[in-house]
């Protein structure tokens, strides 16, 4: 008897020795006098990047990545929370304003008072409840915001953005704290963002809208409520500005978008290419198999399995069975999953295993998110069998936690000798 080991997505050398000798150990213990062989792919048929990453944009950023990267997080930021920016204003307000020099007049009307009426009086402008952009539009005499209202699709979103910041409490309070002219200017671009960015987070994916177009629509508010957006406010922006690039996912991703693709090719990559070549490691796996008589008995891992399945069931559809093959054994295989996907190279989803497949044991772990149930999607069929076990680790670790574990040796044996091999 013959035990061939097939190693799954992303495994090269080293790492396949090690695993490699620990699969043999076990399997030469439990089943003295059996061969113990692997079939090593990952160097001839595994991927890489053949062009040295030069695909990946960011690989080797220009030197305006950084600024493009912070724009870019603090409008994540406030299309998460597009109150975000007002609410540093309405907490920590201005240095020199009126919570800080100790004169402030009671009931004298601050200077962004005037900033708010102008933000109630536009939200006026609309029809409460308008959900259609042209009502919308149709409601606005600026021919400018107007148009880019329509060709960004924010139209329908606008009057609900522009009465959720005119009546929230952050938005009072930043206007009772602005005390001057140019604390007044900066509220009405803070505020202008604001109803910008709810229109954008109420869009979601239907908004067409690039960032140039973003822009100007925010001068266009800001002008409405007597400021200039092309003077970037201080105190908000700043805070702001450290705060996205802290907690937002675009600035990481940018800066490790190279490293990462660099560190995924060899899992992801060893399935694309599966996917798109898979008959040239098909086709070395028949020759290994092969290249001995049986019987055999096949343990693939995760792309392995997926690898093996098509194989067996290629070869059997054609009425010419891998010889000497007696039981196959996937662990930790997504074979069932691209199946129902209609992925598998051999089968189409509700075709049935074709005669001549060999007994398939299928092992998982239910934490195991690559790993997935292979008798329920076809039904009825009695060659296959599920097996569950547990590593008691979570994902990634339990992906290759299999091979430590003797409940799998010891499903295996009983597969054997349900299969009579020996």
């Amino acid at each position: 008897m013959r035990f061939l080991f097939v190693h799954g997505t992303g495994v090269r050398r080293e790492r396949h020795d090690a695993l490699f000798a620990l699969v043999r150990e076990r399997l030469a213990g439990r089943f003295p006098g059996a061969e113990v062989d692997s079939c090593y792919w990952g160097d001839r048929f595994g991927a890489d990047l053949g062009a040295g990453g030069r695909s990946v944009p960011g690989l080797r950023p220009g030197p305006d990545a950084e600024g493009a990267d912070a724009e870019t997080a603090a409008w994540a930021l406030l299309i998460a929370d597009p109150l975000c920016e007002v609410r540093v204003l309405a907490e920590a307000g201005w240095e020199g304003g009126p919570d800080d020099d100790g004169f402030a007049m009671p009931g004298v009307q601050s200077a962004g008072a005037r900033v708010l009426g102008l933000l109630a009086a536009m939200s006026a402008e609309f029809p409460a409840g308008a959900r259609a952009a042209d009502a919308v539009i149709a409601a606005h005499g600026d021919g400018e915001l107007a148009a880019l209202l329509r060709g960004t699709g924010l139209g329908g979103r606008l009057p609900a953005a522009l009465d959720a910041t005119a009546r929230s409490a952050e938005a009072a309070r930043a206007g009772a704290r602005a005390a001057d002219a140019a604390q007044a200017a900066e509220l009405a671009g803070v505020l202008a963002r604001a109803v910008t960015a709810a229109a954008l987070a109420s869009a979601g994916a239907e908004a067409d809208c690039t960032g140039a177009e973003r822009d100007r629509l925010v001068e266009l508010l800001t002008a409405r409520l007597g400021g200039d957006a092309r003077v970037p406010g201080a105190r908000a922006a700043a805070v702001l500005g450290r705060l996205a690039m802290r907690v937002t996912t675009q600035p990481l991703l940018n800066a490790w978008r190279g490293s990462l693709t660099v560190g995924a090719t060899p899992a992801l990559g060893d399935i694309l290419r599966y996917q798109a070549r898979g008959h040239t490691l098909r086709a070395f796996l028949h020759a290994e198999i092969t290249s001995r008589p049986g019987p055999a008995v096949l343990i693939g891992h995760s792309l392995g399995g997926i690898a093996l399945v098509d194989l067996l069931a290629l070869a059997a559809a054609r009425g010419e069975p891998v010889p000497g093959v007696e039981l196959l054994v996937t662990v930790g295989s997504q074979a069932p999953f691209l199946y129902e996907l209609g992925a598998l190279t051999a089968l189409e989803p509700g075709e049935k295993l074709p005669y001549g497949f060999p007994r398939w044991l299928n092992v998982y772990d239910r934490q195991d998110v690559l790993a997935y149930l292979a008798g329920p999607v076809f039904p009825g069929d009695p060659r296959i069998s599920d097996h569950e076990v547990g590593s008691r680790q979570p994902f990634p670790a339990c992906h290759s936690a299999y091979w430590k574990q003797n409940t799998l040796y010891e499903r295996i044996g009983r597969a054997v000798r349900e299969a009579g091999i020996g």
